[in-house]
């Protein structure tokens, strides 16, 4: 008798559990990681979104002569707040803009704090609450 080599036309289960194995075990070492990072890119990016507000503001600033005081907040630079519009020459951002990586709205605060003589801007970090830590640490405009 002869013995006709077979082709082999698709993996063996044993072939399938070992990559599937392999598999699992790098996602186990990869995905903390990579979540990991996802967080600190956020906290990042909360200081330039910030730079990009208070220029908006400072814009809102040199046309009507003011700052957005605290009734007006950051509204104001998407509509025009009552008794300025001649000056106004908004919307000087899109609302979109106004919230903080993790979503939540920035919180204006006209009488700075941190900012003595200016204004404060503050993101509450990822849990959206005052105070925390790591990713969830209150950051503000310097």
């Amino acid at each position: 008798m002869k013995w006709k080599k077979q082709k082999r036309k698709a993996f063996t289960l044993i072939e399938l559990l070992v990559v599937i194995v392999i598999l699992g075990l790098l996602a186990g070492f990869v995905a903390p990681k990579m979540f990991k990072s996802i967080v600190k890119a956020k906290k990042d990016l909360a200081k330039p979104k910030m730079t990009i507000i208070e220029s908006a503001i400072e814009r809102f600033s040199l046309d009507c002569g003011q700052y957005p005081d605290d009734s007006m907040g950051l509204e104001a630079l998407l509509i025009p707040p009552a008794g300025l519009e001649e000056k106004w020459n908004g919307p000087y951002l899109k609302a979109s803009q106004l919230n903080d990586p993790w979503d939540n709205p920035y919180i204006y605060v006209a009488d700075g704090e941190i900012n003595p003589g200016s204004f404060d801007l503050v993101s509450l970090g990822a849990d959206g609450t005052e105070g925390g830590e790591a990713e969830a640490e209150d950051i503000f405009n310097d």
